[in-house]
């Protein structure tokens, strides 16, 4: 049984580190997006070379390698497709071939979410989009569509997945929060850039 785990967390981990925003902008002749805004990989430092279409194709990458690594194991029981959701959104957040410095789960999260019971993660995104509509920080909106998924999940989940769904929630959500340190201080000081700035201090 623990070596249906470990290739379930392996080929997580290799979905999930697979860094879509890094590629997208070398392909469209950007240079490394790690060089600009926060150097992060993830969909709103893309969002900061001006590019609103690569902004959403790393979006909808990095939801969907989440997805799918949650697919993939499916068939095999929730707890094998927990595990490789997880191990997506570590390979995300500290992708092997970068020297471990990835994204901030955010979208990878969601998408593992959504894969493991859709009205949770439909839930969290509409939080995501209603808190960045009223505050522009995209970074706050995460942080409380994250922070309310484990609740969610004891809402919107049947038994007797709920408790898996919801652990799963939490244990990303601690991710996320841990990823978001530096905005979580910025945020504080009042510092932090809101959607539609170009720039952004580093983490």
């Amino acid at each position: 049984m623990l070596e249906y785990f470990a290739v379930a967390a392996a080929v997580g981990y290799l979905f999930g580190s697979i860094p879509f925003g890094l590629l997208l902008t070398r392909a469209a002749g950007l240079g490394d997006v790690r060089k600009i805004g926060s150097g992060n990989i993830g969909t709103t430092n893309v969002l900061r070379t001006g590019h609103k279409g690569l902004a959403a194709a790393t979006l909808l990458l990095d939801a969907g390698k989440g997805a799918v690594a949650v697919l993939a194991f499916d068939r095999w029981g929730l707890d094998f497709a927990v595990v490789a959701g997880l191990a997506a959104v570590l390979g995300h957040s500290f992708p092997l071939w970068l020297r471990f410095r990835g994204g901030k789960g955010v979208a990878t999260g969601l998408g593992v979410l959504i894969a493991l019971a859709w009205p949770v993660g439909l839930a969290a995104c509409a939080v995501w989009l209603i808190t960045a509509f009223a505050t522009r920080y995209s970074s706050l909106a995460a942080l409380i569509a994250f922070a309310s998924s484990p609740l969610l999940a004891l809402i919107l989940v049947a038994a007797p997945d709920r408790l898996l769904v919801a652990l799963a929630a939490i244990t990303v959500a601690t991710l996320v929060f841990a990823r978001h340190a530096g905005n979580i201080r910025r945020l504080l000081r009042g510092e932090e850039s809101k959607i539609g700035r170009t720039s952004s201090p580093p983490d």
